[in-house]
């Protein structure tokens, strides 16, 4: 779109990790390796994390290889230089400001997972987390902060400033509507900043399109640098891996300039939600039910999961049964998307790892699983196959109360104090089905006790028989 200017617009991306680089960078890579040299990324972390990461891609001039592979086993390596700028960290975030505020930056992405926007089941932001409630305070204040919302507000604020002009907020997490949400919690910290004059700037001069992204992208282990370095003889200390799959839907609503995408694979479309529901609801629901349930079999990789056929069929028939009534209809054949999912799962070559797919379980049932339940009911419809999840995840929280869970357990969006006093009570069951942050309005109703109740005996059972990996 932007062909003919001589100078590279820039898109800032916030949240370097393997996804960011295996994903929107690849899309931006080859626009540029067709011959579109007219937008580059820059990008760096809000958080003190990844340091030896960013350190190695700067040391890399931002280069690095991405691998992918088939279900079949098929490798491919494809390096990546559409990262021209790597900004380090620093805890005023002045070098993201810096670049951000500029007018060439025509795009501020972003990854920073489900549970990074604090949002409440009514949208609102939740002030009991510390760290949320303590970048408003810093944002009143004039400060940076590390969390999303503090980050891109001072980013705007300085644009503001300079006059660098409007501005296009993208989301890439798996977030339902999640440029919408962003842009509600984003304006909510800046009423809480008590910036008004920045609130006015934000609505006239940014847009934030919804967006679905799909990529599998497994933390790279030690074995992939040196495939990389066989396979091409670079000795690339970053390099990631991903399935062969990749997809990326995005609402066409930018408001100065965008790069070419559908070019090279990417949907551009009016409404993202029949794909958002589909992923959500089908890849990222079923995932996280074979992550839970791998683990407390005692599988490490998804793939020994995928391929246990009782576990399959949890995943399988939460979908049939529960999920498919309620997106249907649809543009997409969502029965050929749940079995190609679950193929993707199955690929033994991404040794993708429970534990990285289990993480942020309070953040993924009010997201990916809380919405079936509660339409079902709404329709008067069964729960029994959509219930396995939920009771997946209370057994697998229960295990992480007593501290049997084989690897730590992260979840950004968990109160340790609240999970810990449901584990405790005389009836966890009841108690985890009247958790409103989890459930929003459908929280204590008797039906989604009762359902729970009865999958987590069915739990029970089958890790009872289960046989030992």
């Amino acid at each position: 779109m932007s062909a003919s200017s001589p100078d590279p617009l820039v898109i800032l991306h916030l949240g370097l990790g393997s996804f960011h680089r295996a994903h929107q960078a690849v899309y931006l890579q080859d626009l540029i390796d067709s011959g579109d040299t007219s937008w580059v990324l820059a990008g760096g972390n809000t958080r003190p994390d990844m340091a030896d990461v960013i350190a190695a891609l700067r040391a890399q001039s931002g280069a690095y290889t991405v691998e992918t592979v088939t279900p079949d086993g098929v490798r491919r390596y494809q390096r990546i230089a559409a990262i021209k700028t790597i900004v380090p960290y620093d805890s005023n975030l002045a070098g993201l400001i810096d670049i951000g505020a500029d007018g060439t930056t025509r795009i501020i992405s972003f990854t920073v997972t489900e549970a990074g926007y604090y949002l409440d089941a009514k949208n609102q932001l939740d002030l009991s987390f510390a760290e949320l409630a303590a970048d408003i305070d810093a944002a009143r204040n004039g400060r940076a902060g590390s969390t999303i919302y503090a980050a891109i507000g001072a980013i705007l604020r300085e644009r503001m400033r300079r006059g660098g002009g409007p501005v296009t907020l993208l989301n890439c997490d798996n977030l339902r509507h999640n440029g919408e949400r962003f842009r509600a919690g984003l304006l909510q910290f800046i009423d809480l900043a008590d910036d008004r004059k920045l609130k006015r700037w934000v609505e006239a001069n940014t847009t934030t399109p919804n967006a679905m992204v799909d990529r599998i992208t497994p933390r790279p282990a030690p074995d992939v640098r040196e495939r990389v370095n066989a396979a091409t003889g670079w000795d690339d200390a970053v390099p990631v891996m991903a399935e062969s799959f990749t997809q990326w839907v995005i609402e066409d609503n930018f408001c100065n300039g965008r790069p070419a995408w559908e070019k090279v694979g990417v949907e551009m479309v009016a409404s993202v939600a029949p794909y958002e529901e589909a992923k959500i609801r089908i890849l990222n629901a079923s995932h996280s039910c074979i992550a839970w349930a791998g683990t407390l079999v005692g599988y490490e990789f998804i793939h020994e999961g995928t391929r246990d056929a009782r576990i399959r069929r949890f995943a399988y028939d939460y979908v049939t049964d529960d999920v498919l009534p309620c997106l249907q209809p649809s543009p997409i054949d969502l029965e050929r998307y749940r079995d190609v999912v679950l193929a993707r799962f199955a690929n033994e070559a991404l040794r993708d790892t429970n534990p990285r797919v289990a993480m942020d379980g309070f953040s993924k049932i009010p997201g990916f699983i809380a919405p079936t339940v509660r339409e079902r009911l709404e329709n008067g419809a069964s729960i029994t196959s959509v219930a396995m999840l939920p009771a997946f995840f209370l057994t697998f929280l229960q295990r992480w109360h007593r501290d049997q869970l084989p690897t730590a357990y992260q979840d950004q969006a968990m109160d340790p104090a609240i999970a810990h006093a449901i584990c405790e009570s005389p009836d966890p069951v009841r108690a985890f089905c009247s958790d409103t942050m989890l459930w929003g309005r459908t929280a204590a109703d008797e039906r989604l006790v009762s359902a729970v109740r009865t999958a987590t005996d069915r739990v029970e059972e089958f890790l009872r028989t289960a046989a030992p990996p």
